[in-house]
């Protein structure tokens, strides 16, 4: 088989070439073989809408991170107002860090309160982003600014929160499995 490569030229630079990409060096066996029955219980810890758990359960298996990732942001972007509820339900206040001051208990607690009398659920806010000594002025930070939105566009924030929550988790439920499966062999098909 002959290679079809641009000749050096000078003068002249080459695309490289391309080849196909290698299998994630973390490797999916363990979440793409895993039995769905057990896969959808585990993806529901990351976003406890059935409907998002079972689409990505169902399309395994993925080829890598970036395609798992992927396919939680659709399924997210696909959730009906009713997924929604039922994901939310699911989700609990933010915990304050350990050490944090009871002024801070009672300034969370109230603006908790708040948010939710006016938006009739709990206030979600990724914080994947930050340090756990930054996460409690950005949840008061936010549930502030964000008790000015109106219920629709506070209901397409709080739904980009959940994508961004859930993706945090589904990585790093990607890696548990990951483990799992070196320690006890899985493999997917070769």
């Amino acid at each position: 088989m002959t290679s079809h490569r641009l000749p050096r030229l000078p003068g002249q630079v080459a695309l490289p070439e391309q080849k196909s990409a290698a299998p994630s060096p973390a490797r999916l066996d363990g979440f793409n073989y895993a039995p769905v029955d057990v896969v959808t219980h585990a993806l529901l810890t990351c976003c406890r809408s059935l409907r998002w758990a079972h689409r990505l359960a169902h399309h395994r298996p993925y080829p890598d991170l970036g395609a798992v990732l992927a396919a939680a942001d659709e399924a997210a972007y696909d959730l009906t107002p009713a997924d929604l509820a039922e994901a939310m339900a699911g989700e609990s206040l933010t915990l304050l860090p350990d050490g944090a001051y009871s002024a801070a208990h009672t300034a969370l607690s109230a603006a908790h309160a708040a948010y939710e009398s006016r938006f009739g659920h709990v206030f979600v806010i990724c914080l994947d982003e930050f340090t756990p000594g930054e996460a409690l002025d950005q949840v008061l930070v936010g549930i502030r600014s964000r008790l000015a939105n109106e219920p629709e566009e506070e209901r397409v924030v709080t739904a980009d929160e959940l994508r961004r929550l859930a993706r945090g988790r589904l990585a790093r439920l990607v890696r548990r499995f990951a483990d799992e499966a070196r320690h006890t062999g899985i493999r997917g098909p070769e």
